[in-house]
């Protein structure tokens, strides 16, 4: 191991989520010391409360499988999508792909590498990230909870010096390179003006949880009652999310434009009940279950950061890039990205060069894949029957599940994604196309991140 300047820890990560959680753990594993600043208590609650199976291979790798099946958390096992309208979303029969009000896919129809489950989990965010933040302290990581830190000092080219409060008392701690994953916070890519927010997917999100909300009454077979389930609302750009967080419990919310939400609402229960109300299958059930949590409101939802990484200073999870959920992306894509860059990361403190250069993997790997994502989300909002179509279709159903599974990082432009954003040009083009009038607010322009 190269020799290093005397500092309090090789890496000081802020932010003791999923992504911090992982990272420390693999930091741990290959032996060097790190320190969590989480500023909260856990546990907390969190919103992104269901995962998609990418992130079993991080679960594998940190040795932490074995305790989030002890929690018992409901398997995922698959996704449906769910519409009043029957020509925006497709089925397939013995006659081929045919109009219909629900389409669905089951992780099992692709084996994926670095995973021995068919499935994921929906999780309880509060229970969940103890679990992850204990198993870094147990692997070796120091974890230190309630410390808010405030800022960074680069200044000094042999380390970074974080300076922190907890309560009325001030510190400071040096590393040799610091992590951010402070999630939607983005306390560095703040400090350093690296953020840019998304005009393309301005989204809100309003949510609680419901005790005694009977699932069943949608499903079309009881194998499906833990699926997350997504229901398209006939309003422009929205939908709800369904996820089982136990046997009694489920976390719903709606997701909007925030232009629809400013002018709707007076407030956010208004907001909720009021966007229901188009989906009565779902208001109906809902109103006949107790909400046993306050509505929380979610915004700022999309951002990018112009560089992720620099000299000693890594960005990971949110506190890199966010855009609109709806394919449960969030803590996948933390998770991953504490696999990705910690490779790096550990590569770079063994040979002592701890330069952006360095890190170069990492950043074109997630310039792969959150350019995949971006443009898998942008596909969904401007033309939700296609995507339902190609969900459904044989001839692309595998290539389709393969990024719902959250394996977006290996290919720099997937075939299924160029053919669906050719064929939302096609219906944008020609006003007679069956498909035109269910074109979403959003252009083909959508299709070319502006980061």
């Amino acid at each position: 191991m190269a020799d290093s300047p005397k500092t309090d820890f090789d890496v000081a990560i802020i932010g003791g989520g999923p992504g911090g959680s992982a990272m420390a753990g693999y930091l741990a594993k290959a032996g060097f010391s790190c320190v969590v600043f989480e500023r909260e208590i856990f546990p907390r609650p969190h919103v992104g409360e269901s995962l998609v199976p990418s992130s079993n291979r991080v679960f594998n790798e940190l040795g932490v499988m074995g305790k989030i099946d002890e929690a018992g958390f409901p398997k995922k096992f698959g996704a449906i999508w769910t519409a009043t309208n029957k020509k925006a979303v497709y089925q397939h029969d013995w006659e081929g792909l045919q109009p219909s009000d629900f389409a669905d896919v089951r992780f099992s129809e692709r084996k994926q590498e670095g995973s021995n489950r068919d499935y994921a989990y929906h999780v309880d965010r509060g229970q969940f990230d103890i679990i992850l933040l204990q198993h870094a302290r147990d692997l070796g990581a120091t974890i230190c909870e309630g410390i808010d830190v405030s800022g960074a000092d680069f200044s000094d080219p042999e380390r970074v010096t974080l300076r922190w409060t907890l309560g009325k008392q001030a510190g400071q701690t040096t590393a040799r390179m610091v992590v951010d994953a402070s999630g939607r916070r983005t306390l560095l890519g703040t400090q350093l003006k690296l953020k840019v927010r998304d005009s393309t997917f301005d989204q809100v999100a309003i949510h609680t949880w419901f005790k005694g909300y009977d699932r069943t009454k949608l499903v079309k077979d009881r194998t499906h009652e833990n699926y997350i389930y997504v229901h398209f609302l006939p309003i422009k750009n929205s939908w709800i999310w369904q996820i089982p967080i136990s046997d009694e419990l489920t976390s719903i919310g709606v997701v909007t434009q925030k232009k629809n939400f400013v002018a709707g609402a007076a407030n956010q229960e208004e907001f909720f009940w009021d966007s229901l109300r188009s989906r009565p299958d779902l208001h109906d059930e809902l109103k006949a279950s107790n909400r046993v949590r306050p509505f929380k409101t979610e915004g700022d939802y999309s951002y990018a950061m112009t560089e992720i990484t620099q000299d000693r200073l890594v960005l990971i999870g949110d506190a890199a890039r966010f855009v609109d959920p709806i394919f449960s992306t969030g803590v996948s894509i933390a998770l991953n990205s504490a696999r990705l860059a910690s490779a790096d990361i550990i590569a770079a403190l063994k040979s002592g060069n701890l330069g952006k250069e360095s890190f170069a993997g990492y950043t074109e790997a997630i310039r792969r894949g959150t350019n995949n994502w971006y443009r898998f989300i942008s596909v969904y909002y401007r033309l939700n029957v296609l995507f339902t179509y190609f969900i459904m279709s044989p001839e692309h159903r595998i290539d389709v599940l393969k990024l719902l599974q959250g394996d977006v990082y290996d290919d720099a432009s997937p075939k299924v994604l160029d053919e669906m954003e050719r064929m939302v040009s096609e219906v944008e083009r020609n006003p007679e196309h069956m498909w035109h009038a269910y074109l979403g607010e959003l252009t083909a322009n959508a299709f070319k991140p502006a980061f």
